[in-house]
Protein backbone atom coordinates (compact mmCIF):
# COMPACT_ATOMS: atom_id res chain seq x y z
CA UNK A 1 0.00 0.00 0.00
CA UNK A 2 1.32 3.46 -0.89
CA UNK A 3 1.76 5.65 2.19
CA UNK A 4 -0.34 8.79 2.42
CA UNK A 5 2.82 10.95 2.66
CA UNK A 6 5.75 9.12 1.06
CA UNK A 7 9.19 9.83 2.54
CA UNK A 8 10.82 11.73 -0.32
CA UNK A 9 14.14 11.87 1.56
CA UNK A 10 14.57 8.18 0.62
CA UNK A 11 13.59 8.84 -2.99
CA UNK A 12 16.46 9.13 -5.50
CA UNK A 13 14.36 11.55 -7.57
CA UNK A 14 14.60 14.24 -4.88
CA UNK A 15 17.89 15.31 -6.50
CA UNK A 16 15.99 16.48 -9.59
CA UNK A 17 16.66 20.22 -10.03
CA UNK A 18 13.86 22.16 -8.30
CA UNK A 19 12.97 24.04 -11.49
CA UNK A 20 11.95 20.69 -13.03
CA UNK A 21 9.58 19.97 -10.15
CA UNK A 22 7.75 23.30 -10.26
CA UNK A 23 4.42 23.85 -11.93
CA UNK A 24 5.22 25.99 -14.96
CA UNK A 25 3.59 27.48 -18.01
CA UNK A 26 -0.14 27.02 -18.46
CA UNK A 27 -0.35 24.61 -15.52
CA UNK A 28 1.02 27.31 -13.16
CA UNK A 29 -1.40 29.87 -14.60
CA UNK A 30 -4.36 27.52 -14.12
CA UNK A 31 -3.37 26.71 -10.53
CA UNK A 32 -2.98 30.40 -9.65
CA UNK A 33 -6.28 31.27 -11.38
CA UNK A 34 -8.07 28.58 -9.36
CA UNK A 35 -6.54 29.95 -6.16
CA UNK A 36 -7.60 33.51 -7.03
CA UNK A 37 -11.14 32.36 -7.77
CA UNK A 38 -11.30 30.46 -4.47
CA UNK A 39 -10.21 33.53 -2.49
CA UNK A 40 -12.64 35.77 -4.38
CA UNK A 41 -15.59 33.40 -3.97
CA UNK A 42 -14.90 32.85 -0.27
CA UNK A 43 -14.66 36.58 0.42
CA UNK A 44 -17.78 37.40 -1.61
CA UNK A 45 -19.82 34.67 0.12
CA UNK A 46 -18.48 35.73 3.55
CA UNK A 47 -19.71 39.27 2.80
CA UNK A 48 -23.03 37.91 1.50
CA UNK A 49 -23.60 35.96 4.73
CA UNK A 50 -22.85 39.10 6.75
CA UNK A 51 -19.65 37.90 8.37
CA UNK A 52 -17.78 40.34 10.61
CA UNK A 53 -14.51 41.54 9.05
CA UNK A 54 -12.63 41.81 12.37
CA UNK A 55 -13.33 38.09 12.91
CA UNK A 56 -12.18 37.34 9.36
CA UNK A 57 -8.92 39.23 10.01
CA UNK A 58 -8.40 37.62 13.41
CA UNK A 59 -8.88 34.05 12.14
CA UNK A 60 -7.37 34.31 8.66
CA UNK A 61 -3.93 33.01 9.68
CA UNK A 62 -5.25 30.37 12.10
CA UNK A 63 -4.65 27.45 9.67
CA UNK A 64 -0.93 28.24 9.79
CA UNK A 65 -0.86 26.77 13.29
CA UNK A 66 -0.58 23.50 11.38
CA UNK A 67 3.09 24.38 10.93
CA UNK A 68 3.60 23.58 14.61
CA UNK A 69 3.95 19.95 13.53
CA UNK A 70 7.38 20.87 12.19
CA UNK A 71 8.47 21.21 15.83
CA UNK A 72 8.20 17.40 15.99
CA UNK A 73 9.72 16.48 12.61
CA UNK A 74 9.22 16.91 8.85
CA UNK A 75 6.71 14.08 8.53
CA UNK A 76 4.49 15.42 11.34
CA UNK A 77 4.94 18.94 9.99
CA UNK A 78 3.80 17.96 6.51
CA UNK A 79 0.87 15.97 7.90
CA UNK A 80 -0.47 18.73 10.16
CA UNK A 81 0.21 21.49 7.64
CA UNK A 82 -1.58 19.54 4.91
CA UNK A 83 -4.57 18.75 7.16
CA UNK A 84 -4.92 22.47 7.82
CA UNK A 85 -4.42 23.39 4.15
CA UNK A 86 -6.67 21.02 2.26
CA UNK A 87 -10.09 22.15 1.08
CA UNK A 88 -11.56 18.92 2.48
CA UNK A 89 -11.54 20.23 6.05
CA UNK A 90 -13.37 23.55 5.46
CA UNK A 91 -15.77 21.75 3.10
CA UNK A 92 -16.72 19.34 5.90
CA UNK A 93 -17.13 22.26 8.29
CA UNK A 94 -19.36 24.08 5.78
CA UNK A 95 -21.38 20.92 5.21
CA UNK A 96 -21.98 20.63 8.95
CA UNK A 97 -23.15 24.25 8.95
CA UNK A 98 -25.59 23.58 6.12
CA UNK A 99 -26.92 20.45 7.79
CA UNK A 100 -27.42 22.29 11.08
CA UNK A 101 -28.73 25.46 9.42
CA UNK A 102 -26.00 27.34 11.28
CA UNK A 103 -24.13 30.27 9.77
CA UNK A 104 -21.08 30.23 12.06
CA UNK A 105 -19.55 26.96 10.76
CA UNK A 106 -20.11 28.22 7.20
CA UNK A 107 -18.45 31.56 7.97
CA UNK A 108 -15.48 29.81 9.58
CA UNK A 109 -15.20 27.49 6.59
CA UNK A 110 -15.15 30.48 4.24
CA UNK A 111 -12.33 32.13 6.21
CA UNK A 112 -10.43 28.84 6.12
CA UNK A 113 -10.98 28.38 2.38
CA UNK A 114 -9.92 31.98 1.71
CA UNK A 115 -6.69 31.33 3.63
CA UNK A 116 -5.95 28.18 1.62
CA UNK A 117 -6.65 29.98 -1.66
CA UNK A 118 -4.44 32.91 -0.63
CA UNK A 119 -1.59 30.55 0.28
CA UNK A 120 -1.90 28.74 -3.05
CA UNK A 121 -2.00 32.06 -4.87
CA UNK A 122 1.25 32.97 -3.10
CA UNK A 123 2.80 29.64 -4.16
CA UNK A 124 2.51 27.74 -0.88
CA UNK A 125 1.25 24.28 -1.66
CA UNK A 126 0.68 21.05 0.19
CA UNK A 127 3.94 19.83 1.74
CA UNK A 128 6.02 16.73 1.14
CA UNK A 129 7.96 15.39 4.16
CA UNK A 130 11.31 15.92 2.41
CA UNK A 131 11.37 19.62 3.30
CA UNK A 132 9.02 22.50 4.08
CA UNK A 133 9.81 23.95 0.64
CA UNK A 134 8.84 20.73 -1.20
CA UNK A 135 5.24 21.40 -2.26
CA UNK A 136 2.77 20.16 -4.83
CA UNK A 137 3.19 23.53 -6.58
CA UNK A 138 7.00 23.17 -6.78
CA UNK A 139 9.89 24.09 -4.52
CA UNK A 140 9.88 27.19 -2.33
CA UNK A 141 12.85 29.08 -0.95
CA UNK A 142 16.50 29.21 -1.94
CA UNK A 143 16.46 25.74 -3.52
CA UNK A 144 13.59 26.69 -5.80
CA UNK A 145 11.64 29.87 -6.38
Amino acid sequence: MTPLFPDMSQNPHVDVPPAQLAATGLVAVILRAEAFIEVALAVVEYRHLGGAWPIFAALFLLPDLGMAGYLVDRRAGALFYNLAHTYVMPALLALSGFMLSADMPCLLALIWAAHIGFDRLAGFGLKYPAAFGATHLGWLGPTGR
